[in-house]
């Protein structure tokens, strides 16, 4: 295999010595992080912990969904600020960016002009000229300038860094954080400014794990040690912990967050993994507008439910003993109690419901079907804070 062959994985370590790293990028709590034993891997260009040598991922996960747990991420904000923002924005996009409105996030999904998809990621606009792209994984910058020929908008690293607080005492931890209390109109997808200590801060109410949660926006002015002083010492009395990917991979199948490159990528569009309601055919013309008019809107990605194993990545489906399709994700999840993940499938024809068989970490085939995603809260309610109800650990 090209990467991870199910049994052992490359990851980053901290060594003495210079050189040879010149091309990655440490976030500005990587110091914070150290004594925790993290093991990092490359998300655009940057460090981000997927694991620590104090805590079990099992540990990780019950932190998320009981008390709050954070994240210094790997997203690469992208700042579009001009008169011809919107307009450059609306044409990568398959959403109507003009629906965004200042103080508020949105969803950008962008695809090539074959209608495969390139890369998503969250949108902040902070003014009606002013945009944050924090993108996932993918060369997204080089795209939007050739895009943005004879426009008047100016595209640029800003040097800002996202990490995400998540869990049940998400907002407990700002309101006891900002100087000021929880801001106001702070609704799910809402963007504020905060004061932490004295430092203004951008917040957005937002994540990747389908939990109550917020992510904040560290920027090069920022006292990076002193803002993280005065968010630890608010989030103790809740329990908050830092913790790493392999944790939020269990919790982000759970809820139906694809992951760019691996659940999706330049094969697939936007209808065959779900992601339709992301796509605006009637707003003027996108990249990839016309291929996508034609189409198959039916998706042919899925959730996992395996009870006899967990499944592996880029291991087979099989239906009837033919292969059907290949895993994009997996894990075992401990609230569930079983194994999960995402099948995409070769055919729509093929979904919820179908039992199938997947490879799973142990080299063998197990049985499984096809479930609907998201696993549990299919309104979102948790994130929205309609939900409140906290998982008792078996």
């Amino acid at each position: 295999m090209r990467s991870s062959d199910g049994e052992t994985r490359d990851l980053v370590t901290s060594r003495p010595g210079a050189g040879w790293d010149y091309g990655l990028t440490r976030h500005p709590y990587h110091r914070i992080e150290a004594p925790k034993g993290p093991h990092y891997c490359v998300y655009n260009r940057r460090h981000m912990a997927v694991c620590f040598d104090d805590h079990s991922t099992e540990d990780g996960y019950w932190l998320l969904r009981q008390k709050a747990a954070v994240l210094h991420t790997g997203e690469f904000p992208l700042q579009f600020q001009g008169p011809d923002a919107e307009a450059l924005l609306n044409k990568l996009f398959t959403k109507d960016i003009s629906k965004v409105k200042a103080m508020r996030c949105g969803y950008g999904l962008a695809c090539y002009p074959d209608g495969g998809l390139l890369v998503d990621g969250i949108l902040l606009r902070l003014a009606e000229d002013t945009f944050w792209y924090a993108q996932a994984d993918g060369d997204f910058y080089s795209w939007a300038r050739a895009h943005a020929a004879g426009m008047d908008v100016a595209i640029t690293d800003p040097d800002v860094f996202v990490s995400q607080v998540q869990g049940p005492a998400a907002l407990d931890i700002l309101a006891a954080a900002s100087d000021t209390g929880m801001p106001d109109r702070f609704g799910y997808f809402a963007v504020a400014r905060v004061p932490f200590g004295g430092q203004e801060v951008v917040i957005s109410r937002t994540g990747y794990t389908n939990e109550l949660g917020w992510e904040f926006y560290t920027e090069p002015h920022h006292d990076a040690e002193a803002l993280w002083a005065h968010l630890s010492a608010a989030g103790k009395p809740f329990g908050m912990e830092i913790f790493g990917l392999d944790a939020m991979n269990i919790r982000r199948i759970e809820a139906g967050i694809l992951n760019a490159g691996s659940d999706f990528n330049t094969s697939t569009t936007p209808f065959d993994v779900g992601l339709g309601r992301f796509v605006d055919m009637d707003k003027a013309d996108f990249i990839g507008k016309s291929a996508l008019a034609g189409a198959a809107t039916e998706p042919r990605l899925h959730g996992i439910r395996c009870d006899g194993g967990e499944p592996l990545i880029a291991a087979k489906v099989q239906l009837d003993g033919k292969d059907a399709g290949v895993v994009t994700a997996g894990a075992h999840s401990p609230f569930l109690g079983h194994g999960i993940g995402y099948a995409l499938m070769d055919s729509a024809e093929h979904g919820i419901g179908t039992r199938i068989t997947v490879g799973c970490r142990d080299g063998a085939q197990h049985p499984a079907e096809l479930v609907a995603l998201p696993m549990y809260d299919p309104q979102a309610e948790i994130p929205r804070g309609k939900r409140v109800d906290i998982p008792v650990r078996p």
